[in-house]
């Protein structure tokens, strides 16, 4: 999340994945002050203008937060309240508007207090590391970037090869010049590039893009798949543990490695399902939990979000996950939580 303090009560954000708008659904509440731009349909008082129809204006709003969700689940982020302050005078005061916050969308919160654990959550995305994984094979190519536990997929990219039964003028340098355009588009100077993918390819795409490219290159043995089922295989894989240790996936992918040894072990020290992970969170004993958009959806959101404030409050590690990796449908399927103790609670 990118951050400007104003002043000790002001701070202006913009959200940069679905982990910053869940934050922020955390930070904002009630009562809270929150201005943005967004658009107004104003009613024309021109002769013979049809009293249906109005013209949509981009105007600046401020206002007073009485509700707010997730729309969507994870994918925007819905503000509504009673507007104080417009840039345009048309806009009546006293009305009631919602702001439809996505990512790369700017807002200026304001509060009487910030608390340390809305401080937190403000900083806990930034200079945080990216990867952009390219499964590369002679006939295509699967590219996503990885931030924190989601994945942003572009299409496919096919090289046209005709493979070793036909003769073809396949030119390969134009395919990897294709490849190279695309992650352009989706990488950023601090992102590490990880290439894997079956046979020699990846080595020699490795070489092909060294010389034009600043960022840092990595190459990865024993994924032999390429495209976008390259992607998700390198996802469930040790490597990306080892490679990407420090990660959001990584850590919530270790989590839940441990969640099913323990099942396996039939230890009590862990819990499946937001009933038991909330009761073992009461007596203080959830050490670190992963969560899905399952949670959300399957229960009260209000509730969630206290019980997330909560845990963290005691200094629970929390990690959420989504449906674009192969860990949130785990999640998912696990009742859409699970968490480590720090001791054995029988339930």
């Amino acid at each position: 999340m990118i951050t400007k303090i104003i002043d000790e009560n002001s701070i202006s954000v913009i959200p940069e994945d679905s982990d910053d708008l869940l934050n922020l659904r955390r930070i904002i509440k009630k009562d809270d002050k929150v201005i943005g731009d967004t658009t107004r349909v104003l009613k024309q008082d021109k002769d013979y203008s049809r009293p249906d129809k109005g013209e949509r204006i981009k105007v600046r709003i401020a206002l007073t937060v009485e509700k707010i969700l997730l729309d969507d689940v994870l994918d925007r982020l819905r503000v509504g309240g009673t507007i104080y302050e417009s840039s345009n005078e048309s806009v009546p005061h006293g009305s009631h508007h919602s702001f439809i916050l996505k990512i790369n969308d700017a807002i200026t919160i304001l509060k009487k207090k910030w608390s340390s654990i809305e401080k937190k959550l403000l900083e806990s995305n930034n200079n945080q590391e990216a990867f952009v994984l390219v499964a590369i094979d002679t006939s295509d190519c699967g590219i996503a970037r990885l931030r924190g536990t989601h994945l942003e997929f572009i299409p496919n990219i096919y090289s046209g090869s005709g493979g070793k039964r036909y003769k073809t003028s396949f030119n390969i340098e134009k395919f990897f010049d294709q490849v190279q355009q695309a992650i352009f588009s989706i990488a950023k100077k601090e992102d590490c590039i990880v290439i894997f993918g079956p046979g020699e390819t990846k080595k020699r795409f490795a070489n092909f893009i060294e010389k034009s490219q600043k960022n840092k290159i990595q190459i990865v043995e024993g994924i032999d798949s390429g495209g976008e089922d390259g992607i998700y295989t390198f996802t469930k894989s040790q490597a990306m543990q080892e490679i990407m240790s420090d990660s959001k996936l990584a850590k919530a992918s270790s989590i839940i490695d441990e969640v099913m040894l323990l099942v396996n072990k039939k230890s009590h020290r862990f819990t499946m399902g937001f009933d038991e992970t909330f009761n073992a969170n009461q007596m203080g004993a959830v050490e670190s939990l992963v969560f899905s958009d399952k949670t959300i959806q399957d229960n009260d959101e209000q509730k969630i979000m206290d019980f997330l404030d909560d845990a963290e409050s005691k200094g629970v590690n929390i990690y959420s996950v989504d449906a674009s990796t192969d860990i949130g449908l785990r999640v998912s399927s696990l009742g859409g939580i699970v968490s480590l103790l720090r001791y054995a609670i029988p339930f």
